[in-house]
């Protein structure tokens, strides 16, 4: 399992408005373990964990604060899709919201191998060649004997 991630939303602009974090997004992976650290500027903007609903419509979750401390950071513990937006009026709607999907962190690329697989079936094929192979060098000492 790779080592957990801390990723800055939007590097170094931050939680703001007129950003396109879709394409902050673009090549990254978030697995389980990893976090999300929205820094902006305390009182400027807050950060809103919606649903897929809320996501699209820009709208506030009915329950639930917002996180505004300036720097919050929100760990990923559960796989699936994730929705934020900033809550202040224009904001979302101005570009401030951000979806990711994680994975599970148990599911990361593993290293690809750099050999052959050696199954059960090879083992079998590859023990069988070597035993009529050295038979045929009995049979072959054999006859000058």
């Amino acid at each position: 399992m790779a080592s957990a991630k801390q990723y800055v939303v939007g590097d170094e602009n931050g939680w703001t408005k007129d950003f396109d974090y879709t394409t902050w997004t673009a090549g990254k992976q978030f697995f389980v373990g990893d976090s999300l650290v929205f820094n902006y500027a305390q009182g400027s903007h807050n950060v809103f964990k919606v649903n897929g609903t809320d996501f699209m419509q820009c709208s506030k979750p009915l329950v639930g604060a917002p996180l505004t401390t300036g720097s919050d950071e929100i760990p990923l513990k559960t796989t699936g899709r994730k929705w934020y937006i900033c809550g202040v009026s224009g904001h979302c709607s101005s570009g401030q919201k951000l979806v990711i999907t994680v994975l599970d962190g148990s599911a990361a690329p593993a290293p690809t191998p750099t050999s052959p697989s050696t199954g059960a079936a090879s083992g079998s094929i590859i023990s069988a060649g070597f035993a009529a192979a050295a038979m045929v060098v009995v049979g072959v000492l054999g006859m000058f004997m």
